[in-house]
């Protein structure tokens, strides 16, 4: 048994690695523009931290639903059905390009919905600038997410790593050359941190089509003429994508309202919120890269029919997203000043009630982040064994039906303003997160009662 688990570690670690390695690169490119607006002023770092978070929510649900190509890639591969998977990754780039030009409608027309929740006018004037500029580059983030998956059910990540890194480089350059005209680039100021992150999401998506031309593997199964598939993988991609993408859409909903909620406590309140919810983002690209791994092994595991072997991934997942919180949550504890260096102007740091806010959310976060891992790791397991409408379920009762409310009274009746708003997001986290684990546990047991019977009976 310890020999297995060693070997699950091994395995695991390998894919998840680069995975891990490939999701902090690229969320390093959303990292560098809130740094980069922290370099203009308290108030386009707030404008612009909000905007940053309406467009991860959009993000977030159009990568939620093309995830399930990884997952059903590895279950074609599990029951040696590969004739399936060019269509499956055809399917994958046409809902991709379905959704990014439904969700770019949606942010070009943002302005009177942030007006009406109360937004201020010129925190509502420049979110809309950056949304209207960023929104361009929906249709290259979700094809480049849909041919990452499809490598990761092919367990062939690595050219991933040295994309992502390059995007980071260019996003440096970008950001900084059109925020203040320089390397011969126009001056564009506030929105120049938006269309640098654009022209990234292009040259990255190309850049990604090229090596996997390039890789064995994968070339065989890829093809330009993506509208070239077929409604048996339409309809799977899209039956499991849905619930996923519904499932992130609500955690990062979840998160998007509570920064709305916040702008409404003032600039000071948001800048700091903007900066620890960074700083959680990034974190949480740790365990996504564990949870996107044991998702694959546990789907080929399911496929083959050995379910002892997907409950010890699962449960092997969990463990490790407390190891790696564990880390973070002490350096988030005792030297909280590192951790907000980066994201905060010298006027930022010399105010007072954004760095002690800060400080406050970072002490909260150093406990939530456990659960965030959990839940995120949860989703995983869970979508590995092929339920993918319970999460969506238990994300909507711990986010929607206790988070959220919660935030609302913590605030309103205990008047703890921007803390209670964060407790409140630990309280849904935890809810959900603790409530997948068990569920994962419960079924895993209910698939291997045939074997446990067998095992007895022999």
């Amino acid at each position: 048994m310890v020999a297995s688990a060693r070997a699950d570690i091994f395995k695991v670690s390998q894919l998840a690695g680069p995975l891990i390695l490939t999701n902090l690169l690229y969320v390093a490119i959303a990292t560098i523009d809130l740094i980069m607006l922290g370099m203009l002023s308290p108030l386009e770092l707030a404008a612009g931290g909000l905007a940053i978070g309406i467009f991860n929510q959009f993000r977030t649900m159009g990568t939620g639903v093309v995830t399930a190509t990884g997952n059903l890639v590895s279950d074609a591969i599990g029951k040696a059905k590969l004739a399936q998977i060019t269509p499956l990754f055809n399917a994958s780039m046409l809902i991709g390009t379905f959704l990014g030009l439904l969700f770019a409608a949606a942010m070009f027309a943002i302005e009177p919905f942030l007006r009406f929740i109360g937004t201020s006018e010129a925190i509502a004037n420049l979110t809309t600038q950056y949304l209207t500029v960023v929104a361009l580059g929906l249709l290259p983030c979700f094809w480049f997410q849909s041919v990452r998956h499809f490598s990761v059910g092919l367990k062939r990540p690595g050219p991933l790593m040295l994309i992502t890194g390059v995007s980071v480089v260019l996003t440096i350059v970008l950001n900084y050359g059109l925020i203040f005209g320089q390397f011969g680039l126009p001056q564009l100021g506030f929105v120049g941190v938006a269309a640098a992150t654009c022209i990234v999401l292009y040259l990255s998506f190309l850049l990604f089509i090229l090596f996997a031309k390039r890789d064995d593997v994968l070339s065989p199964y890829l093809t330009i003429k993506f509208w070239q598939t077929d409604r048996e993988a339409l309809s799977k991609t899209w039956k499991m994508g849905m619930p996923i993408g519904a499932t992130y859409g609500l955690e990062a909903g979840f998160f998007t309202v509570l920064a709305l909620f916040v702008a409404t406590l003032g600039v000071n309140a948001l800048a700091a919120h903007n900066v620890v919810s960074q700083m959680v983002y990034i974190v949480f690209m740790v365990s996504a890269g564990i949870s996107s791994a044991c998702s694959i092994y546990i789907s080929e595991a399911n496929a083959a029919g050995d379910f002892h072997h997907a409950k010890r991934i699962g449960n092997l997942g969990i463990i490790c997203g407390a190891v790696v919180m564990s880390v973070f949550a002490l350096i988030y504890l005792f030297i909280p000043e590192f951790v907000l260096l980066p994201f905060l102007s010298a006027e930022e740091l010399q105010n007072s009630d954004v760095v002690v806010i800060a400080i406050e959310l970072l002490f909260i976060a150093a406990f939530l982040q456990f659960f965030d891992a959990w839940q995120n790791i949860g989703l995983g397991i869970l979508r590995g064994l092929g339920d993918v409408k319970s999460t969506l379920m238990l994300s909507l009762i711990g986010y929607w039906c206790i988070g959220l409310p919660g935030a609302w009274l913590f605030q309103e009746f205990f008047s703890l303003g921007i803390l209670g708003v964060w407790y409140a997001l630990m309280l849904g986290l935890a809810v959900t997160a603790l409530s997948e684990i068990w569920l994962f546990n419960h079924r895993a047991n209910r698939l291997l009662e045939p074997t446990l019977l067998k095992e007895q009976n022999a």
